[in-house]
């Protein structure tokens, strides 16, 4: 079976914000069997197909549709974004998803 996988940039405005946000929902991520691959901090973006400025691009990965669906709708989760994402990144922009075989 195939996993999905996301390519994220994000423009992170509040990097202790955002390093809370991260500590706080893993946890959840990891309960429903996803987990992060890559993860940068960007210097210099040569070229992007969007006007969000990314500062930020990281690859998230879930066994299934059914568990990222799962981690998005979480109650939990969704008060964690609320609390530090929010306030935390200026834009968030999916380059790609894809799914991935091992």
């Amino acid at each position: 079976m195939a996993k999905l996988e996301m390519l994220v940039g994000l423009f992170v405005k509040s990097e202790a914000l955002y390093l809370k946000y991260r500590e706080a929902m893993t946890p959840i991520l990891r309960g429903v069997g996803g987990d992060f691959g890559y993860d940068f901090v960007v210097g210099k973006v040569l070229k992007k197909e969007t006007n969000n400025d990314i500062n930020r691009v990281f690859t998230i990965r879930f066994p299934n549709k059914e568990a990222m669906d799962t981690f998005f709708s979480d109650e939990e989760y969704i008060a964690i974004k609320e609390k530090y994402y929010k306030p935390a990144v200026e834009y968030t922009t999916i380059i790609r998803s894809y799914e991935i075989t091992e």
